[in-house]
């Protein structure tokens, strides 16, 4: 299951799973585009490796990067617990 994180100005949607019995959680973000109809980048947390991407800049990639390196103590959090919703219901 994939749980709503954040969506940001210019639409970026960034999704997470629930946390997987090895630790691992991904992270997936869709922009709407023109050209591709969605940019997307896919994000393994802890190690923070990156795959699937398709449409971002260099520049781009590197905001979300850093978006993601700043938010994955809470986005980890949050994937034991059932995402932002539940949370907010604790």
């Amino acid at each position: 299951m994939m749980y709503s994180f954040m969506t940001l100005p210019d639409e970026t949607e960034i999704v997470h799973s629930e946390m997987m019995p090895d630790g691992k959680v991904k992270v997936y973000m869709e922009t709407p585009d023109e050209k591709y109809c969605f940019k997307h980048a896919t994000c393994w947390l802890p190690e923070q490796k990156w795959e699937d991407i398709l449409g971002y800049t260099d520049s781009q990639l590197e905001y979300l990067k850093e978006l993601v390196d700043s938010e994955k103590h809470m986005i980890l959090e949050l994937a034991q617990t059932g995402g932002l919703m539940n949370a907010a219901n604790l």
